[in-house]
Order: C-alpha cells, then structure tokens, then sequence
C-alpha cells in the first residue's frame, strides 16, 4: 500500500507524518509512506488545504490532523480493499 503525506512542511503537516507511520506499524504489513512536499504534486490530487492523505491514489482527507484512530481506521479499510 502506498501512503502519501501530502504538506510544504507546516506543523500539521510533520504531525500527521509522525501519526501515519505510527499507524503503520501498529497495522503491521509492508507500507511505503511518501512525503509530498512539491506544491505541483500536491495540486495534481486538487488538494487545497494540507496536511493531505492519500492511500493508494484516493484522497482520504485534506485540511486536519487526523488521530491515531482515524488514520488506522483508514489504513484497515484499505487493507480490506
């Protein structure tokens, strides 16, 4: 499965980084969990307000920091995919 953190590198944006790759770890599995930072990138997903989340090409979420919960939630669901 592939996770991007979509973010210029604000706050939120290196929180969520942090939040994704505990939830990562606590799911188990092989993930790859990019950083984008390349404002081009990011406008390709229409993604306006960051921090974004994509997981497997789908934005999951764009302008708030997700919890552990949620971005696990995510990442389960996927998985089930």
């Amino acid at each position: 499965m592939k996770i991007e953190i979509l973010g210029t590198g604000c706050a939120k944006c290196i929180a969520l980084q942090k939040i994704v790759e505990e939830a990562v770890s606590k799911v188990g599995g092989f993930h790859q969990v990019v950083k984008v930072d390349d404002i081009m990138e990011i406008m390709k997903y229409n993604v306006i307000s960051t921090p974004g989340l994509v997981i497997d090409g789908e934005v999951k979420s764009t302008g708030k920091l997700l919890s552990l919960g949620e971005v696990t939630a995510l990442l389960e669901e996927a998985m089930q995919k």
